[in-house]
This record gives structure tokens, sequence and C-alpha cells, in this order.
């Protein structure tokens, strides 16, 4: 059987002895921790320091760890100034595709440094130094990572907020991060038509209890704003007058950004990045990770208002002196379920970014993989997989059509890089279908249980991380160390909570299963809500799966199941509940309770792709809930509702978001 250059081959692309580098992984993981100081000086030459650092981990404000405490820096000057000084100004920084406009740009980096200092010279005009915020509200374009690195060329601290968001969301996030400028567009695109930005921005600028200076309005050719003098500034008018500036230098502890997540309060929980310890930790994972090095093109179909938009749309790979691929489409719809091969075969991506949503889309959409048979993908060395747990299935389906290595890795919002991932550019290991494989370096990461005591191998348990944390990580929670502390680090003395439970293997894979709160205690049995996705999605004719737990007045919990199934199927329902409660048993066995099911036309999501189980899990046992402001369909809800009350759940009321 032949073999790629990846050294997979061409058919059955896991499990067998596919890589021999685990000792390899297990060696550089394991210095990491021994002569963590050595481990991350060493990752700190790839950045370009204007004090470089001396103190490599500072410990005096434990728990609240710093890296890099006493070096200075600018991380626009890393992106992009650099890259131009090094006589490659011609070379692509991003390039913009947009199937929803029909339009693509490709912007060197002499061109985008240009395009960034000039709007630096707007922000500075405008008043805004060191430290002050600016929330960004904005699409999927050029624009907004040009934002982005104009606040980091002066050292002021973006904020950005995923554009569409209702108004009192925005207001919200304007309160807590108290920014003296907006800048925004006049719409976002859907498949649908024109989102209107501006109105909603004014909206919530009139909820809000902070007074905002200025906003800067990108006018889009699809919708043009109305604009209020004084405050409302046109972004072209603004940018053609005005002066470049040079880079700030910053502390490698100064905030770079502050990125705001769901909390269970209706307080915003602000993650807060520093400069420093960011930058030297998105190098690395650029290279030893994501297998990007300069000249390259990468590309991260996320959106820029979440955090894999932040680590690998702007600034991992700008860092890197890759080419970075900014798209403003869908996965299906625009056109159709194979713009994503030909957008790789067209512009050359060696490494892709998705969320197994997308790839669950696609599968539904085109399950026989026909859109992609006549695309070159030659270019393409792996595809990774990330944003929420990607069941076996997803992941083995993609590898059969593509004939690439697609690799699961395991992150959050907070750490703002992979905890537990393949090293495609350093020791790649064998792909374990259902597993993000093995710990990064620098994360000591551990399975409890509830007194804290690591659990034996294929035990579940609930996942921390060993303090400190790497570089790169959440440096604490915006103006509230005490809510960082009481949330993360007060569980467990001395190790960080993931808030995700799951287990190791024998060999040291790490499987994550669930959100803590989503293990169901059937009988006193608990049971992951992973596990019976995982088995379900086994079924030929089914696309995607959330299982929650309901109460059960006998066994306190049981499993409930909605199935969404491939398009065109035709089965009798109740031979497909029957199958679909046999193979649970099958595999999981009579324990598990599995006697609820149904089909559902579509999952309650948000718009990055998590499937809203906590608060389908709120509904069906009538407690009060909010419908989230990321929710990308509130309909999918309702059609949840359906389904509890038929199945005899759910009568509880909404709460005001």
């Amino acid at each position: 059987m032949a073999s790629s250059d990846n050294g997979y081959q061409d058919e059955h692309l896991v499990a067998s002895a596919l890589f021999a580098n685990q000792g390899v992984h297990h060696k550089i993981h394991q210095a990491s921790l021994d002569h963590r100081e050595l481990f991350w000086a060493e990752a700190a030459k790839t950045i370009d320091w204007i004090t470089p650092p001396t103190r490599i981990l500072d410990s005096g404000r434990a728990p609240l760890y710093q890296w890099f405490s006493d070096g200075e820096l600018n991380t626009c000057y890393n992106a992009l100034d650099r890259h131009v000084l090094a006589g490659r100004s011609e070379t692509i920084a991003l390039q913009y595709v947009s199937p929803v406009t029909n339009t693509h740009q490709a912007i060197s980096y002499g061109q985008l440094l240009d395009k960034v200092s000039r709007l630096a010279g707007v922000l500075t005009s405008l008043g805004i130094t060191h430290g002050d915020r600016v929330v960004i509200y904005m699409p999927m374009v050029p624009e907004t990572a040009m934002a982005m690195l104009a606040c980091a060329r002066i050292g002021a601290i973006h904020s950005v907020v995923f554009g569409g968001f209702a108004a009192h969301e925005l207001a919200a996030r304007i309160n807590d991060a108290k920014p003296k400028l907006v800048i925004s567009a006049s719409c976002g695109m859907e498949p649908s038509g024109p989102v209107h930005y501006k109105p909603l921005l004014d909206r919530a600028l009139e909820l809000a209890s902070h007074n905002v200076s200025h906003t800067i309005i990108l006018q889009r050719p699809q919708t043009q704003a109305a604009l209020e003098s004084p405050r409302d500034l046109d972004w072209l008018v603004a940018l053609n007058a005005a002066t470049p500036v040079g880079c700030t230098p910053v502390k490698a502890t100064d905030p770079l950004y502050i990125l705001y997540t769901s909390g269970t309060t209706g307080q915003p929980k602000g993650v807060v990045r520093d400069n420093g310890g960011h930058a030297v930790a998105l190098m690395w994972s650029m290279a030893n990770i994501f297998d990007i090095h300069q000249g390259d093109t990468f590309w991260a179909a996320s959106d820029v208002g979440w955090v894999v938009g932040h680590s690998y749309i702007v600034y991992g790979p700008l860092l890197m002196g890759a080419t970075s691929l900014l798209f403003e489409g869908k996965p299906v719809g625009t056109p159709d379920a194979g713009i994503y091969w030909r957008t790789i075969a067209k512009y050359g991506v060696r490494s892709f970014f998705t969320a197994p949503t997308a790839i669950r889309a696609i599968k539904r959409e085109d399950s026989q993989g026909l859109l992609c048979q006549h695309c070159d993908l030659s270019s393409l060395r792996q595809m990774f997989l990330g944003g929420e747990r990607c069941d076996p299935n997803t992941l083995l389906w993609s590898q059969n059509f593509l004939k690439k290595p697609v690799i699961d890795h395991w992150w959050q919002t907070e750490t703002g890089w992979p905890v537990a991932a393949n090293m495609m550019g350093v020791a790649p290991v064998t792909i374990k279908p259902g597993s993000p494989a093995l710990p990064v370096p620098g994360y000591e990461v551990q399975v409890v249980d509830e007194n804290g005591d690591e659990v034996a191998a294929d035990t579940s348990g609930n996942i921390v991380i060993k303090l400190p944390l790497p570089p790169g990580t959440l440096t604490s929670l915006w103006q509230n160390d005490k809510r960082y502390i009481d949330s993360y680090l007060s569980m467990y003395p001395g190790y960080y909570l993931t808030g995700d439970a799951g287990y190791k293997d024998t060999d040291g894979y790490l499987y994550i299963m669930s959100r803590i709160d989503d293990i169901i205690n059937v009988a006193g049995h608990r049971l992951s809500t992973g596990r019976f996705e995982e088995v379900l999605c086994q079924h030929p004719y089914v696309a995607e799966v959330a299982v929650i737990g309901v109460e059960d007045k006998l066994k306190g919990q049981v499993p409930l199941g909605l199935v969404v199934l491939k398009l065109g199927v035709d089965i009798d329902e109740s031979t497909l509940y029957d199958e679909l409660i046999q193979l649970v048993r099958q595999q999981i066995g009579p324990v598990a309770s599995f006697k609820l099911v149904s089909v559902i036309q579509k999952l309650p999501k948000t718009r990055s792709g998590k499937v809203l189980r906590g608060t389908m899990r709120k509904m069906a046992d009538n407690q009060e809930f909010t419908i989230p402001a990321t929710i990308e369909d509130p309909q999918a809800l309702e059609l949840v509702r359906h389904i509890l009350t038929r199945l005899g759940y759910a009568d509880a009321l909404v709460a005001e978001a």
C-alpha cells in the first residue's frame, strides 16, 4: 500500500503504527515540566524583544503567575514590522475570501503594515493611549484584524465582541471594559443578506451606563450606515487623513486583549491575555503543533470574535510570517458543501482548522464526499478539528475522503492555545479517534476525583492542570482576580479547573468526554453524555447527536438523546429508535437506561458551533433558563421544547437574557 509524504498510508489512516514519535513527544513534554524556565526562555528567542526578559517565570503573586515579567516588546511589531524589515513586504499576510459577497483580496505584509500604522494614528488622534480599551464589533473582514493590530501597536487593549451580538450583550461588555472607542461596521453578511450592525451599536450605546467618546464605522458596499457627528467617524475618511505611528513598547505582562466568555452569572467574564507570554506561546504552537512556518498558508475557519480567531486567524500566523486565510462564509450554503475544499485547493492551504460541527454539516449535505473528490488537495498536509468534542465518526469520515491526517485537539478560551494535541510539526503520534492525543509541553494535565486524588488509567474524573499554567494562558479575569481564583483555582488548590470531564488511557492519551456538569448519574452510575453521543453517531443514518441528562424519580437521572439525520434518509422512526436503543445497550450496557430518543431537525447551537446542552437540560427539568446571546437560531430551542414536551418534560419559563 502506498504511503503519502505525511507517513500515512492511503487507506485506514488511524491507529496502526502511524508514527513512532510518542517517545519524542514525551521527552519534549517532560523537559517543559522539569526545566520549565529553560524551555520557555529558549522559545522566547523567536520573538523580537525591546528588552529581553531575564525573569522567565515570576511566582511573586502566585497563584497569579507571570511570564517574562521584566521583558518589553510590541506584539504588532512582531506580527508586521519585523517581516517587512526582513525584506518580506510583498509576502501575502492576509488572504480574504468572501463567498457571501463574491469578493477576495490579497493583502501583503507591507500593505497591512501601512494600513495598521495609519489606523493606529487615527486612534492616537482620538486620545487612545497605552492601557486604554477599545471594543471591536466587526464582521469577518480584513479591517477587523487591522483594528486589533492597531490597538496592539499603541499598547491599547482591544476587546472583540462577536459581530451581530444583541445590543444588551454588547452594552454589558462596554460597561465592563469601559472603552474610549468602539470600532464597528455598517453590516455583517450572512447567506440571507446583510446584518445591520450600526442600529445594534447605537442601541447598545444608549443602554450602556459607560459613555463612549467615539466610534469608527467601516462603511461596507452592501449597506451604508447613518453616522452621528461628531461621535461617529467614517473609517476610510479617517484613515486617509491619518499620520502613521510607530510601535509603543509595552511590558510583557501588560494586557493585549480582553475576550469575554460565558459565565454562570449575568456579569461578563473577561479573559485577560498578556503580550509576552501570548506571543511566545503562539509562535511555538504554529511551528510545533500546526506545522506552519514562514511563507506557509494557514486557514482557521472560525470567527475573529472567538479565541480561535484571535490566536489563529490574526496573531499566530502573522507572528510566524505565514499567510492567514480570512473567510467570510459558511461550510454549507455559500454556495454548497464543497466550498472549504475548493478554497483549500485554490489558495494552497497547508494546515486547515475547523470545528467538528462544520464537518458534520458538510457530511449531512454531501455524505459521499463527492464535492471533495475533484479538488486538488495536494497542498494540504493535515486538518485540525477543535472547539468542541470530536466524535470518532466525524474524524474517520473526513479522513476517509481527504486521505489526510485529521487531528483532534483540545483547548479553551481561557488557555488561548492547545492543551492537548498531536504535535504535527515536531513529533506526530498515532491518531486515536475520540482523543485529542497527548498533553502539550507546558501543560501538566491530571484527571482527579472529587477529593483531588489522581485516578487510574481509563477512569473518568475531573480534568485539571497543575499550576503554573504555561505562557499564553489567561493571567486573570478583567479587574477581578477574586473571581478568577474562585472560578478556576479554588476547587483544587494548586490546580486550574478546566471544567471538563474525561480520562487518560494507558498510553497517556487524553479523552475529553463532556463538561463536568454534563456527567449524568444513573442510579449511582456516573456516565458521560459524550460516550452516549459517540455510540449513537455510529448509526449509519445519524449525522449529529446531543444527549442530556434529565431528572428521573427512580434513578435520579436518565439520558435523553436528540438525533439529526443525514439528508435523504428514509426510515420508520420507531425502527430507528429501536436500533439506537439497542446500539447503546450493546456498547454501554443496560445500566445506561437509554430509552428516551427522538429525531430533531436541527440542534440548538452557539454561533461557534457548541451545542447548548446546559440550556436544554434546564428546559427539560423545568428550571428557569436564559437563551444565550450567542445562539445561532433561537427557533431550534422551540423544536427542542416540542420534543421534550412530547416526551413528558419541559415547562420552564425563559428568563430575560
